[in-house]
């Protein structure tokens, strides 16, 4: 089926360019005017002289390089500098004017203080770059700044290498903006650099062979040079797609999280406040977590449990107490309240991601999710089976403390029980806290709070 329905496009595809073609063949009868217009049999002629004339070689590839390396300067620029942008936003500010005067200021001005600067031989280099950096930067930063926060607290908690993070987070929250830019900057790099060969006249360029075929009130000529434009252009834009794609569609190894402590002490809460606005939501509250010890939060929905893990993980500050021998250096293996996966990744890769070792993340998964969809790009799974994988998530990360916020939302009995019996099996020297609104959510053996 699918094979036959690109074959329909194709003939569909072909069918409108014959259209066309008869409607410029039909337009250049009527006319009647090869000075003024040519048709599509005149413009071939004018085209396959060209092609048998070594210099027509090397100007095509001459302007090709030109945009070329003013395309690809752009986009490396444009990305350098959004990073820093929004790495730095100081940095951000110091480089809005200019930013802005590339963006607002005609591209006549810049032809000319070129010409000035540089004469015609960088013209479409320069001119090229300038409307692909601005393109790029906007998109990319805009990107970086549209990543999902909820995942890079994630990143934090498991202490994700810094290579992890920009693959799979930064990268996945780009690709929308980053490909969406590309489609625009192809097109701009394309009709601004042969617009400045045009002007700029430089020697073995087709802005040079418009400018000549112009002057000699060549119409055909004129109109072969475009084709070959048009045709450059859409080659150029296929390719860079096509690399782009392949970037993103890149999986790179990941490394291990970042060592923790070995051994986790006493964690304290001493009289912690925490609100919101108006609502408090934890007052002068206290507790203590001896090593190895389980606890379980029982209290009602909205009562703050989600809030007092958030704390322990150091993803949230108290208002005011004391907490001591917590926080993202103690070493935390969390299910957050959400799930908070890589949606576009399988589960099997959402463990490896935390884990640095695909054996380990197979040994997670493997009590807890089929096999079958262990290759799965998680936005395909259900709800409960996204669940499991965030478990064997937190429970395949080690760590010296576990913290479970909802583990069984969403699960039946049965599926209930098998993750209770690995929660037990993953606790080792570890320090576990359980939030729950539901009472008898699970075999439990530690305290209820």
């Amino acid at each position: 089926m699918k094979g036959k329905a690109r074959f329909q496009k194709i003939i569909r595809k072909t069918a409108i360019v014959l259209l066309w073609l008869f409607i410029w063949q039909g337009a250049g009868l009527l006319i009647r005017n090869p000075f003024l217009f040519a048709t599509p049999l005149q413009t071939a002629k004018a085209l396959l002289q060209n092609l048998a004339n070594d210099d027509f070689w090397r100007t095509v590839l001459m302007t090709l390089c030109r945009i070329g390396a003013g395309f690809f300067l752009g986009v490396i620029a444009g990305i350098l500098l959004a990073t820093l942008s929004k790495a730095f936003p100081l940095f951000a500010e110091i480089i809005s004017p200019v930013i802005s005067l590339a963006k607002t200021v005609p591209v006549v001005c810049f032809v000319v203080l070129f010409l000035i600067w540089w004469g015609a031989s960088f013209l479409s280099v320069a001119i090229s770059f300038l409307m692909v950096f601005t393109a790029v930067y906007f998109s990319t930063l805009e990107g970086l700044l549209a990543t999902d926060r909820s995942l890079l607290e994630m990143a934090e908690v498991f202490r994700l290498p810094f290579g992890t993070k920009v693959f799979y987070l930064y990268r996945t929250a780009l690709k929308p903006f980053f490909l969406g830019s590309l489609k625009t900057a192809l097109g701009l790099a394309w009709k601004s650099g042969v617009a400045a060969e045009v002007i700029g006249v430089p020697a073995h360029s087709i802005g040079e062979g418009l400018y000549l075929a112009k002057i000699s009130l060549d119409t055909a000529g004129i109109f072969a040079w475009t084709v070959v434009t048009c045709l450059l252009s859409f080659g150029f834009e296929k390719l860079v797609l096509w690399l782009a794609k392949q970037l993103f569609a890149m999986q790179v190894p990941c490394k291990a999280p970042k060592e923790v402590q070995e051994k986790l002490g006493e964690i304290r809460l001493t009289n912690v406040r925490k609100s919101f606005g108006e609502q408090k939501v934890l007052s002068n509250y206290s507790l203590t977590l001896a090593p190895g010890e389980e606890k379980m939060l029982s209290w009602p929905s909205g009562a703050g449990k989600t809030t007092l893990l958030r704390i322990l993980s150091g993803l949230e500050k108290a208002d005011a107490g004391e907490v001591t021998g917590a926080g993202v250096e103690a070493g935390i293996g969390m299910l957050f309240q959400e799930d908070r996966l890589l949606l576009e990744q399988s589960a099997l890769w959402n463990v490896y991601v935390v884990t640095g070792s695909m054996e380990k993340a197979r040994d997670a998964l493997k009590p807890l999710l089929e096999e079958s969809l262990w290759e799965k790009p998680c936005k395909s799974l259900s709800g409960g089976e996204r669940r499991r994988v965030a478990l064997a998530r937190a429970l395949a990360a080690g760590g010296n403390l576990l913290l479970l916020d909802e583990p069984f939302a969403g699960l039946d009995e049965e599926r209930i029980l098998i993750c209770s019996e690995e929660i037990k099996k993953s606790k080792k020297h570890r320090t576990i806290l359980i939030a729950s609104h539901v009472k008898n959510d699970c075999v439990f053996e530690g305290t209820m709070l």
